[in-house]
């Protein structure tokens, strides 16, 4: 979705003088998060497809190369260094749609040292976006697992990008689809809509409005009824089914938009069950998120859906993830960074989830990735050589994935509101290899 040139200046700066010493000697990086936001028990792995065709596409382009001799910033030999560079290290990761935990890594990249860092703030970009994403929507799968979630977010997303890729990320994370039409051309994502008050508005007259949209739409028929009151057009919309049905057209739904929802949606399934619409469907829309949506469900207001906008796009209550990509070891010796508040676990490793006898799981193990240690790696092989291992896995895929993973989650990490903790335990290896490694320096 973007060139190389989107990364920040020190990935370059770095790399000349890295090129200035002949240093470029196999690096290992991992991709993990610091600290869950409050309010997240775990995070949904995404974006793992976007890092990929970005690494398989990596290449300067000549236009590019121009640009950065013209800036006046770098050495000429060094940017003609550059006319040839592509990615050719290997990438393992946690599967899409994997649930994790703070301090495991669930990207590893192995490559030269200029391939691995020219790649770090692009990375970060695309799995932190995505990953904050699912990790959003995934709890109003959580607080609605029956009902019909739909994205609505793309027109406060922030930006282009993000708003596709927001719909990639909460289809992934069980979304039903989104409204974006280009995520369901580019993803294969199942796209919905309805209509906006301004049609009702440019009408003059609700009815006719409803009418008009019915017979344009004959099989896809969801009427916006809150642009003037609620209830009223209700009333309309039982006038208009028997009209319409004279003509061969269901009118699918109704979709309310503001006020109480939980109120409206009581009233208006009344009127329409008065008059057997009870095939009708209720959507309702407004500034929610899964507080709201959990609210609507315990107070059984009888929603089928809802679609989930703005607070999910922008992932509101906790907008960003402490993530970070970190040199592991270089020419076969770990590195250890010892920032205060910051300090990294040394070395290539692994993620084993270990299952009780009913499937659920039970903790985590960080481990050196040669360890002989029980349980199940989370981290696969993804490309070697620069070069995919196996065909793009389907979304579809990620989406069964993050529901057994879900299924698989002990209660309490479940819970919307409350904090659980879950154990992730740091191999003695590890800690031994850390150890070491603060004695030498």
């Amino acid at each position: 979705m973007a060139g190389v040139l989107l990364t920040d200046l020190y990935e370059l700066t770095m790399l000349q003088a890295y090129f200035a010493q002949r240093m470029n000697g196999t690096a290992v990086f991992e991709c993990f998060v610091r600290k869950l936001p409050r309010e997240r028990n775990f995070l949904v792995a995404a974006g793992l497809e976007q890092v990929v065709e970005y690494l398989a596409g990596l290449s300067f382009s000549s236009e590019e190369l121009d640009w950065l001799r013209q800036s006046g910033r770098f050495r000429p030999d060094f940017v003609d260094s550059l006319a040839g560079l592509t990615f050719t290290g290997d990438v393992d990761a946690m599967p899409e749609g994997t649930i994790f935990f703070a301090d495991e890594p669930i990207l590893r990249i192995t490559a030269p040292l200029r391939e691995a860092q020219l790649v770090e703030s692009r990375i970060l970009n695309l799995l932190h976006y995505e990953t904050l994403i699912a990790s959003k929507a995934v709890r109003s799968v959580l607080a609605a697992p029956d009902a019909l979630l739909v994205d609505f977010g793309l027109r406060r997303a922030h930006g282009a990008e993000a708003g596709l890729l927001s719909a990639r990320a909460s289809y992934l994370a069980g979304f039903a689809g989104t409204a974006t039409v280009e995520a369901g051309r580019r993803f294969g994502i199942p796209i919905y809509g309805t209509m906006a008050h301004s049609y009702i508005q440019a009408h003059g007259d609700e009815a006719a409005a409803f009418e008009h949209f019915a017979q344009t739409q004959p099989e896809n028929a969801v009427l916006l009824i809150d642009t003037y009151d609620t209830e009223r057009a209700a009333h309309k919309v039982v006038a208009l089914a028997a009209k319409l049905a004279g003509q061969g057209i269901a009118i699918k739904g109704v979709r309310i938009d503001s006020g109480d929802l939980g109120e409206h949606a009581q009233r208006v399934r009344a009127i329409l069950d008065a008059a057997g619409l009870t095939a009708l469907t209720i959507f309702a829309s407004g500034n929610l998120d899964e507080h709201r949506v959990e609210e609507l469900v315990a107070s059984r207001a009888p929603i089928d859906g809802f679609g989930i906008g703005t607070r999910m796009n922008t992932s509101a209550d906790a907008p960003f993830l402490d993530c970070a990509y970190k040199l592991e070891e270089y020419e076969g010796r770990p590195r250890r960074k010892r920032s205060e508040g910051k300090a990294t676990w040394p070395g290539r490793k692994q993620v084993y989830r270990h299952y009780d006898g009913t499937g659920r799981a039970t903790r985590d193990v960080l481990a050196l990735a040669d360890d002989l240690v029980p349980g199940t790696p989370l981290l696969r092989p993804v490309l070697r050589g620069g070069r995919p291992l196996d065909p793009r896995p389907a979304l579809a895929a990620a989406r069964e994935r993050v529901r057994t993973e879900l299924a698989r989650l002990p209660d309490g990490l479940r819970s919307l509101r409350e904090p659980a903790e879950y154990a992730v335990d740091v191999a003695p290896s590890v800690r031994t290899l850390a150890a070491r490694l603060d004695a030498q320096q």
